[in-house]
């Protein structure tokens, strides 16, 4: 049920949709109304259509039961009448008790599933008028005592379905208005009744259902508040999922070259090796810019700030985006997590790391090692077989071979090897060196 609108079958099952987020107009809209009176709360636009979508399958079901209920009623009505009343009296009532089964049904089902708005307007209107008039014209037909009886009941059920149909206003004064009327209209028409008494029982019964849909008005009234405040506070808690995505962020990230920094490094490297997705083979490098204290002194720490930022980019450039992790480990040291790569694989990535860096030519006029910054690399590795080496001992050995990359004089890559490991050759020492 959409205001004007054709209402999709993927767009009416709001109640199984996630709230989609408002745009700032409309969030300026629910603040507006909800600092004014209740009362005055008046849904438009794109508030009303979303509240019409959400409230769509509630309002479905109540009016479906309500017809399929009121098509039982009638039938199981009129087959106590075939036996308790006289045959005359009860034959003359089953013409106009037959228009109220169909009329019931055929609006339950066109409710069945979303419609355009104007179908089920026209539907629900057209049915309950045809059920109002079946219930009347069985007591008209049906004479004497029948004739006021159902005209009554008839005004029974159009107040119950007035109190329960959660529909727009207007629908609900139209089907008042036209109980009324024709309540009005037949009892004019009553021979056993007079003028007088006629205009009296309409003002009587008009006051009663005026009291009904103004209560059905305040409700929608409520209605709309709630779907309001609802709409308040899954913006609110969007904002605040929104702030504590980006402090989240905030907190993970280094704020100077936007790479990973040390805390969510180890925090996700500890949950990997704790959950012992890392029990296969994994290498570790530790990087450090070669004399960055120098490049610092010499040229200010703007400059050495514009350095970390470039190599934080290379390093990011030679790993694979989708699976190696890299991070600013502190000051000038970048650490670097392989998963499933061999020794070989592992010493290329290094090599391609500091080959990179060298062929950036990022000055450093104050290095020991040459006119432009340089990094050295030390690599260490895990194995499936290595079941024993923790998150610490892989990390100390990528350590120790970043110091033996420094002694043996910078700008180069070097592996940790354990003891119970194979040692390189020395052509293989001076390949990874260099």
């Amino acid at each position: 049920m959409t205001d004007g609108k054709s209402a999709s079958p993927e767009n009416s099952s709001a109640g199984l949709l996630p709230p989609r987020p408002l745009t700032g107009a409309m969030a300026g809209e629910v603040e507006r109304l909800l600092s004014g009176r209740t009362r005055d709360i008046r849904l438009t636009g794109e508030l009303h259509r979303r509240f019409e979508e959400r409230s769509w399958r509630q309002t479905a079901k109540i009016i479906r039961s309500w017809m399929i209920w009121v098509a039982f009623v009638d039938v199981l009505t009129l087959a106590l009448n075939a036996l308790l009343l006289p045959r005359q009296v009860a034959l003359a009532m089953v013409a106009p008790a037959c228009l109220l089964p169909p009329a019931a049904i055929l609006t339950a089902i066109i409710w069945s599933k979303p419609r355009a708005a104007t179908l089920q307007h026209v539907s629900l209107l057209a049915g309950m008028c045809l059920i109002l008039l079946s219930v009347a014209l069985v007591g008209v037909f049906a004479g004497g005592e029948f004739y006021e009886r159902h005209l009554s009941i008839m005004l029974f059920v159009a107040t119950s379905a007035i109190t329960i149909f959660s529909v727009p206003l207007a629908w609900t004064v139209a089907i008042a208005c036209y109980a009324l009327c024709l309540y009005f209209v037949l009892q004019w028409h009553n021979p056993i009744l007079d003028a007088g008494s006629v205009v009296a029982a309409t003002l009587f019964f008009s006051c009663g259902i005026i009291a009904i849909v103004v209560a059905r008005r305040t409700m929608n009234i409520l209605a709309q508040k709630t779907f309001l405040l609802d709409c308040r506070d899954q913006r609110r808690v969007a904002e605040l999922a929104d702030a504590n995505a980006r402090l989240e962020r905030l907190a993970r990230t280094d704020p100077l070259t936007g790479i990973a920094n040390r805390r969510w490094m180890m925090e996700t490297l500890e949950g990997l090796w704790r959950n012992g997705r890392e029990s296969g083979v994994v290498a570790m490098l530790m990087c450090d810019i070669d004399h960055f204290k120098a490049l610092n002194d010499k040229l200010g720490h703007g400059e050495g700030d514009r350095c970390l930022v470039k190599v934080a980019g290379i390093i990011q450039s030679c790993v694979r985006a989708d699976r190696d992790l890299v991070s600013r480990h502190g000051g000038e040291e970048f650490l670097i997590v392989l998963p499933d790569v061999d020794e070989d694989e592992a010493i290329a990535v290094a090599k391609r790391i500091r080959e990179s860096v060298e062929a950036a030519a990022l000055p450093n006029p104050s290095s020991g090692v040459g006119p432009s910054v340089t990094l050295s690399v030390g690599v260490a590795l895990k194995s499936a077989l290595d079941t024993d080496i923790s998150l610490a001992n892989l990390q100390h050995e990528a350590d120790m071979a970043l110091y033996r990359a420094k002694e043996a004089g910078r700008n180069q890559v070097c592996v940790f090897h354990r003891p119970n490991q194979a040692a390189p050759s020395a052509a293989e020492q001076i390949a990874a060196r260099r």
